[in-house]
């Protein structure tokens, strides 16, 4: 379940298709949604630091350096507004990485808050990476690398400006005084002035991000932006201060999540659009609480085995889920949509037990931290090259023992949701993106909107 993704760095390549976006995001509701924000900011001093800590409310240290401005934040607590899973060392960067350009990438924010800290990832490089700017700031619109006005923020770590990330390991900002909205777009920058390997990255992002020769991590126009990619390179989580969100939904599964198949720009993935319709019920007054939304698809992902490569290019759920899941902000829920990949790669051989085993034991490993664990249904795939009527009976066997609640704490059914009613082994039509596997626009909106808002409510099972 992988697709080649485009990235290009340097001159400005042609615009992709216009995403769907609302009429005027970005102009006076990002600028009262701001002021908001800034006018809640009270006097308790609440943050972390770059040792890693994450989801609690414990004093420790801010970013000080020259030009940080630091001051006290509103009462609330720490969620994750935007994740993403590393997932390899992007080609054509073994040797230099981005060695002389700033990186400027656009993320997605499902919680807003007064603060925000950022986790940048060495885990495929070779090398130490040497960052020696780093900056935060809000979008002031839709395909553009310019920041909203008085929202440019340097990043420190430990108080200083520059920072040197192991080859293999990772490092969280300081916390920053910067308003975060919610539903909209931050820049996170970074500048590497020497060479550090294979730059670790996500590869479908779905997004456009851009790309500048030399330091202009703190260019609020972002004139200098004249390069562009579809791929996030080293940042992989963006966490705030929040006084909107209490918890934490992340969303473990592969491409079928990561949305591989959405249009760019556009934030049409299945996870995006339930962030959605979980805020418009809120708004509504519905008794349903109040969490961010995180995206950890990873395409290819499988449950029982890695991908290639040492650390592995594509690390199983397991490998991952304490780095992925229990590693985010106050993580209070975790959606598995796992287990079609565990098939496509031995379609003759799968061993449904296998898979179902693999699967509980990842909500076992919830429970412990007490998360609750809502599982997905497998959708159909007869239109892929990959199916075989032996993967369509493991399937079916899967499928079975989801529904009858013999896996997770809460089920999903996106199976019944988007199959094709005379051939329930292929999707129904408008929901294929053309593949026979991964969902169309449509097709995600149709996940989304299956979803039981209310299986986010409640916790763990209790532990006898």
């Amino acid at each position: 379940m992988t697709r080649d993704g485009d990235t290009a760095v340097g001159p400005r390549t042609p615009q992709p298709p216009a995403p769907q976006r609302r009429p005027g995001r970005y102009a006076a509701l990002l600028a009262a949604v701001l002021a908001a924000v800034l006018a809640v900011s009270a006097v308790i001093f609440v943050g972390v630091s770059a040792d890693g800590l994450r989801g609690r409310n414990t004093p420790a240290r801010d970013g000080g350096g020259a030009g940080n401005p630091v001051a006290p934040a509103s009462a609330g607590t720490w969620v994750t507004a935007w994740a993403t899973a590393p997932g390899g060392g992007e080609p054509g960067t073994q040797t230099a990485g981005l060695a002389g350009r700033s990186v400027r990438n656009v993320v997605h924010t499902t919680a807003g808050g007064t603060r925000a800290r950022v986790t940048l990832s060495n885990l495929y490089g070779r090398a130490p990476l040497t960052l020696t700017h780093a900056s935060i700031a809000v979008s002031a619109g839709p395909d553009t690398a310019a920041a909203l006005a008085g929202t440019m923020r340097p990043l420190t770590f430990a108080g200083n400006p520059s920072v040197v990330v192991p080859a293999g390991g990772q490092v969280v900002s300081d916390a920053v005084r910067v308003p975060i909205p919610r539903d909209a777009h931050a820049l996170i920058s970074t500048y590497s002035p020497v060479p550090s390997g294979p730059v670790t990255y996500h590869k479908h992002a779905r997004q456009i991000s851009w790309v500048a020769e030399g330091e202009h991590t703190r260019d609020s126009t972002g004139a200098a932006y004249n390069g562009q990619s579809t791929v996030w390179r080293y940042v992989t989580a963006l966490d705030v201060f929040s006084d909107d969100s209490e918890g934490t939904v992340v969303v473990l599964g592969d491409s079928l999540t990561d949305g591989i198949t959405a249009t760019v720009g556009a934030d049409a993935r299945w996870p995006d659009v339930l962030s959605g319709r979980l805020r418009s019920a809120l708004a509504s007054g519905r008794d349903l609480p109040r969490y961010s939304v995180v995206n950890l698809g990873l395409s290819g992902n499988r449950v029982l085995a890695d991908g290639p490569g040492r650390p592995p290019r594509n690390p199983s759920a397991p490998r991952r889920f304490d780095r992925d899941v229990l590693g985010r902000a106050n993580v209070r829920v975790v959606v598995v949509a796992l287990g079609v990949n565990d098939i496509l790669r031995a379609p003759d051989t799968a061993d449904p037990e296998r898979i179902l085993r693999g699967l509980k034991a990842l909500a076992e490993r919830a429970h412990a931290r007490g998360i609750k664990v809502v599982g997905a249904t497998l959708m159909p795939y007869r239109g892929h090259h990959g199916w075989t009527p032996y993967g369509e009976d493991v399937r079916q066997r899967v499928n079975e023992e989801i529904r009858d609640g013999g896996v997770f704490d809460e089920v999903v059914d996106f199976d019944e949701a988007v199959r094709d009613g005379y051939d329930p082994r292929r999707f129904r039509a408008g929901y294929d993106s053309g593949d026979g596997l991964h969902p169309s626009d449509d097709g995600y909106a149709r996940m989304a909107q299956t979803f039981e808002l209310k299986a986010l409510k409640g916790g763990a099972p209790a532990r006898l």
